[in-house]
C-alpha cells in the first residue's frame, strides 16, 4: 500500500483529508500518511491525527510515496510540484465519488476534483489543475496546467482558461470566452469574452481591477 501526502496543511488540505476517506478502499492502493508544508504548526487546534512530516520544498518523497496538492495559489502550486516532480514525486489525481467526468474528458497528472462537480464531455483539463465543490466544466472547455476552479463556479461550454488561472467562487466564464495565462477571475464575476493575460478582473461584467494579487504566503489557499 502506498502513503499519500498532501502538500498544504490548511484549510483545503483538512477538507482534502475528509474527502480522501470517501474514496472506497477497493478503488484506491493508498493510504494517507500525512501532510507536507513549511509551517509544522498548521494543524495546531484541529483533531487531526496526521503528521506534518516536512517541508514540501525540501523534503524527498520516498519510492511508495505519491503525492497530491492541496495549495489554491496556481503560482505557488505549481511552482512547489515542479521542485518536487525533479526530486522523484509522482502525483496521483483525486477524484471524489460524487463527482462526474463525462465521456470523452481528459485530465492530467495530479488533478482534483472535488465533491458534486461536473466535467461535461469532450473537455481537456491540463495538469495539477483544483475543481473545487460543485463547480462545473461545461462541454468542449480546456482548462491549463495550474488552474483552481473555485467552489460553485460555472466554466461553461467552449470556454478557455489559460495556465494559472484563478477562478472565484460564483464565477461564471461565459460560452467561448476566453482567459488568459495567471489571470485572476474575482467570486462571482462573469466573464463574457476575454481576459488579457496576467490581469485581475471582477464584476459584472468582469472589469480589470489594479493593486490585487494572492498573498505571498506560498500556502495560501482557497
Amino acid at each position: 500500500m502506498k502513503r499519500l501526502l498532501i502538500i498544504g496543511a490548511g484549510g483545503f488540505g483538512r477538507e482534502l483529508l475528509g474527502w480522501s476517506h470517501d474514496i472506497p478502499s477497493n478503488l484506491r492502493d493508498w493510504t494517507v500518511g500525512g501532510f507536507l508544508d513549511a509551517n509544522q504548526a498548521a494543524l495546531d487546534g484541529y483533531q487531526i491525527d496526521l503528521p506534518i512530516l516536512g517541508d514540501p520544498m525540501t523534503i524527498t518523497p520516498s519510492e511508495n510515496d505519491v503525492l497530491t496538492c492541496a495549495i489554491g495559489n496556481p503560482k505557488a502550486k505549481l511552482r512547489i510540484v515542479k521542485a518536487l516532480k525533479r526530486r522523484g514525486g509522482r502525483f496521483i489525481s483525486i477524484i471524489h465519488p460524487t463527482a462526474v467526468v463525462g465521456p470523452f474528458c481528459r485530465l492530467g497528472e495530479g488533478c482534483i476534483i472535488c465533491p458534486s462537480v461536473v466535467i461535461t464531455t469532450n473537455v481537456t483539463i491540463g495538469d495539477f489543475v483544483t475543481v473545487n465543490v460543485a463547480a462545473t466544466v461545461g462541454h468542449d472547455a480546456v482548462v491549463g496546467e495550474g488552474c483552481t476552479i473555485s467552489a460553485h463556479a460555472d466554466i461553461t461550454g467552449a470556454a478557455f482558461l489559460g495556465k494559472s488561472v484563478f477562478v472565484g467562487s460564483h464565477a461564471s466564464i461565459l460560452p467561448k470566452a476566453s482567459v488568459g495565462d495567471y489571470a485572476i477571475v474575482g467570486a462571482g464575476s462573469v466573464v463574457l469574452r476575454k481576459v488579457r493575460a496576467g490581469a485581475t478582473v471582477m464584476g459584472v461584467p468582469a472589469k480589470q481591477i489594479a493593486g490585487f494579487d494572492f498573498s505571498e504566503n506560498d500556502h495560501a489557499l482557497s
